[in-house]
């Protein structure tokens, strides 16, 4: 049993090599060309950085875009000072793959802020959205040969449920990197780790085993929440945004892992004359990461653009958990630039960690406590029924768990009968549908909000600016009643064009009163059917010229 570190990289010099251009050597060429890439990766990222921090409009979602073009720069610093400090570069590594999880986490809370706002209206979108996708592979193999539906990898039937569970696969990955990184240093201290070994008699081969595991998790859900959320994120290009991140954390990890086994292990490439062992071991994959650093630095100019948060720069939406609801979407406002003097306290916000700190609780605490109740939250209470495709009905469309009674003949013949509509089956014409049927929005009724967004079909309220009033929130609401409020329109307005007292009106010049009377009326009465007019007689009295209206 072989306890000893065979080969570590603090005993080991680069000197000797041969020349293999002019007078310097291959570790000499890769300082340069790792520098030159380090240089381009800095301007570029903090450039793109500081436009964020001073176009700081919406700081939720900001504060993590500067986080993960944070990660530029730590890689690229990372890979540089392991090239110059070989010796020492087991410390620089862990340090910036620590950071790594927190840009995972990041790049998952942004798209977390992308669909709503807050935690609250976050968890009530994912409460009530439809449909869930299943899980992509191999979990849906997993799930087919365990059971199905009922075996341990079914989807989860609650969209909360879902979306708890990838909270939890990515935000472990933050404490997994974090436990691992001291691990490392600490044995690397007492001479226990021996990154040149991959004995499991080293904590190296454990602590990348775990790393491999926990990344792969947090890949997997990042994975399956861009599926879920492509078609209702398509504005924000989550693909740009997910191939940005995802490259760099596969080259930055899979790569080193390949060259490790290749030397450590397989003994595929060897020291020379040329290449010593800190060159293959630490010098080559820095040299990759420094130019492929330089390189994504570029891409997130495309993939996190500061556009967007421009003050007056185009108003975003939030999308919608069910696309039968028929709810419009939610604005997603720009505030005001929050960033500072120079984008100072946008990168003091974004270097303030504790939220992912809190997110990890939160998973924890769900993990074992919550899941235990996971069964009573209304999410799990569905009809199966509501047609969920992209892309959304119009507003106004029908209550999401309704069935159609069309194929209800005595719930037709009811209809007819009692709105005057006939029973044949002939096309009737427009004016003669009856009274509810086109029925419009009641200008006078008060605004009414519930609670949840994603249940009120009247979020946001739609202002008309042409009639100078906020209309009624309920699509084909009070049918006729008065307005009261006038605001800019030269006439108050009792009922609009279709309902039961469409075209009734009050003349706001009391010169031309009766003659305005006598003209708007010649006009309304003539505009009118007969069924109209004695059913708004009957419900609001006889509106003749004669009879001063009646104010509300």
């Amino acid at each position: 049993m072989n306890l000893t570190c065979n080969s570590t990289l603090e005993d080991m010099r680069i000197g000797s090599e041969e020349k293999i251009g002019g007078k310097i050597t291959f570790h000499e060429l890769a300082l340069i060309i790792a520098g030159a890439s380090t240089i381009v990766a800095y301007v570029t990222s903090f450039y793109l950085m500081w436009r964020h921090a001073t176009n700081y409009t919406k700081p939720r979602e900001q504060r993590h875009i500067i986080r993960i073009l944070f990660m530029i720069p730590v890689y690229a610093t990372s890979a540089f000072l392991c090239i110059w400090y070989y010796w020492h570069a087991v410390y620089f590594q862990v340090l910036s793959d620590c950071y790594e999880a927190f840009a995972i986490a990041s790049f998952f809370a942004l798209m977390c802020h992308y669909v709503a706002p807050d935690l609250h209206d976050q968890k009530e979108f994912f409460r009530h959205m439809r449909p869930v996708q299943p899980w992509v592979w191999p979990l849906d193999w997993f799930a087919k040969c365990c059971g199905g539906k009922k075996g341990c990898w079914r989807t989860p039937a609650s969209g909360l449920t879902w979306f708890n569970i990838v909270w939890i696969g990515i935000y472990h990955y933050c404490f997994i990197r974090v436990a691992m990184t001291i691990t490392a240093v600490v044995t690397q201290y007492f001479e226990r780790y021996c990154e040149s070994s991959n004995s499991i008699f080293f904590a190296h081969i454990w602590v990348i085993a775990i790393e491999c595991i926990a990344v792969t998790i947090a890949m997997y859900c990042l994975i399956q929440f861009y599926v879920q959320l492509r078609e209702p994120l398509s504005e924000h290009k989550p693909f740009l945004k997910v191939l940005a991140i995802k490259l760099v954390i596969f080259l930055s990890f899979w790569q080193t892992i390949a060259i490790s086994l290749g030397t450590s292990t397989l003994h595929i490439v060897n020291p020379n004359s040329i290449l010593a062992y800190p060159d293959i071991k630490v010098g080559v994959p820095s040299l990759m990461l420094c130019f492929e650093m330089a390189v994504f630095a570029i891409l997130h100019l495309w993939a996190f653009p500061y556009a967007p948060y421009v003050e007056g720069a185009k108003t975003g939406f939030y999308p919608n958990p069910d696309p039968s609801l028929g709810v419009p979407p939610r604005e997603n406002e720009h505030g005001s630039n929050k960033g500072g003097f120079m984008g100072l306290k946008a990168f003091a916000d974004a270097l303030n960690l504790w939220d992912i700190v809190k997110a990890f609780g939160r998973g924890m605490r769900w993990l074992f406590v919550g899941v235990k109740r996971r069964h009573q939250d209304p999410s799990y209470r569905t009809n199966p029924d509501v047609v969920t495709s992209y892309p959304m009905q119009p507003f106004g469309a029908a209550e999401p768990g309704t069935k159609s009674t069309d194929h209800l003949p005595i719930a037709s013949e009811f209809r007819r009968s009692t709105f005057g509509i006939k029973a044949s089956g002939n096309p009737l014409p427009e004016e003669s549908a009856g009274l509810i049927m086109h029925a419009q929005t009641n200008p006078g009724s008060p605004q009414r909000r519930l609670s949840n967004p994603y249940l009120d079909p009247t979020h946001p309220p739609v202002h008309n600016p042409s009639r100078g009033y906020t209309p009624y929130d309920e699509p084909g609401g009070d049918i006729g009643i008065a307005s009261t409020r006038y605001d800019n329109d030269p006439q108050p307005v009792y009922g609009r064009q279709g309902g039961s007292t469409a075209g009734w009106s009050e003349p706001q010049n009391p010169q031309h009163a009766q003659h305005a009377q006598h003209t708007q009326h010649a006009r309304r009465m003539a505009a009118r059917t007969s069924t109209q007019v004695h059913v708004g007689n009957a419900l609001w009295g006889d509106r003749s010229p004669r009879d001063p209206p009646n104010r509300f």
